[in-house]
């Protein structure tokens, strides 16, 4: 597989998991800096992992929103919350229950924050949904 397919196909996988609209808005933001940057996570995260046949997208979702949470990764735990709710097919009792199991062995702190930015993502969602 040449560079150029493995691209297109890592970009299929992140547009199908984010969204279009954000992986616009990064496109969008694209510079000099941040380019190869882009390029290597779209080859080596969204086609080198997204696309292998083994897990489904619905617990790929589970396992990196669990694992923001245990790193502590606030701004991509919501990224990956607001797309699990908005085209991934997960509903808030979801997200809670994530946030409950990650806090058992993430402890309580973590569990707090979860419980914040989640809350800060669907607050959100109703706002431009209820526009």
């Amino acid at each position: 597989m040449d560079l150029e397919e493995r691209r297109s196909q890592g970009e299929a996988a992140r547009r199908r998991v984010l969204g279009d609209e954000y992986v616009d808005r990064s496109a969008a933001n694209r510079t000099n800096l941040n380019g190869e940057w882009i390029d290597q996570v779209t080859g080596s995260v969204w086609h080198d992992v997204w696309t292998r046949p083994h897990f489904d997208d619905r617990t790929r979702r589970i396992l990196v929103i669990g694992t923001m949470i245990a790193l502590a990764k606030w701004e991509e735990f919501s990224l990956h919350v607001r797309a699990a709710l908005t085209g991934g097919g997960f509903t808030q009792d979801d997200v809670k229950e994530i946030i409950l199991q990650q806090s058992a062995y993430c402890g309580v702190p973590a569990g707090n924050q979860a419980l914040r930015c989640a809350a800060e993502v669907i607050a959100d969602l109703g706002r431009i949904q209820g526009r």
